[in-house]
């Protein structure tokens, strides 16, 4: 049976908040002539409900001493978005959520999002959100024939609205 290795964390959601969490990747040196600095990992998760609430336990396998969270709480067509750090054993978390820039994704015919690449460890810089659900629009893999690299694009159904976010720094921190 295969196991996590890695630490753990729980959070509770009250009724109609949904909580996912990611965590940040940076790119090894190597790579970042041709992929992006960040990529981001859904963390694996187990829910319990207690009455009106859900506990949410999630987990990291082979953490890092020092990890970047990325956690955001759907609550009907509103996004909450925290920065986190796991360090050791402790997850400290903002106290207020932070400020983002961000567009919907909406269309009125059935449509496929723009083609993104993957890193090596097949990571991909961007992730698509239903919000009504919490989950991850999963993409199409393929390989592009006339770049031989590995690329994803998601499928968007018609007349809904998405959450989508990528990590990346801000023009002045570079």
């Amino acid at each position: 049976m295969e196991s996590i290795q890695g630490k753990h964390f729980s959070v509770t959601d009250p009724q109609g908040v949904n909580t996912v969490i990611y965590r940040v990747n940076k790119t090894a040196k190597e790579f970042l002539n041709e992929y992006p600095k960040f990529t981001v990992e859904r963390l694996v998760s187990a829910e319990e409900l207690k009455g009106n609430l859900k506990k949410k336990t999630f987990f990291i396998d082979e953490p890092n001493y020092e990890e970047q969270l990325i956690i955001l709480s759907f609550a009907g067509d509103k996004v909450v978005v925290n920065m986190g750090i796991l360090e050791d054993n402790k997850v400290r978390i903002s106290k207020k959520p932070v400020p983002v820039k961000f567009d919907t994704l909406y269309s009125e015919k059935e449509e496929v999002y723009k083609e993104f690449k993957y890193t090596p460890n097949l990571q991909r810089p961007i992730s698509i959100i239903d919000p009504e659900t919490a989950e991850e629009i999963k993409p199409v893999v393929y390989l592009d024939k006339n770049t031989n690299e590995l690329k994803g694009k998601c499928k968007l159904k018609p007349y809904k609205s998405y959450f989508a976010f990528e990590i990346r720094e801000r023009k002045e921190d570079v």
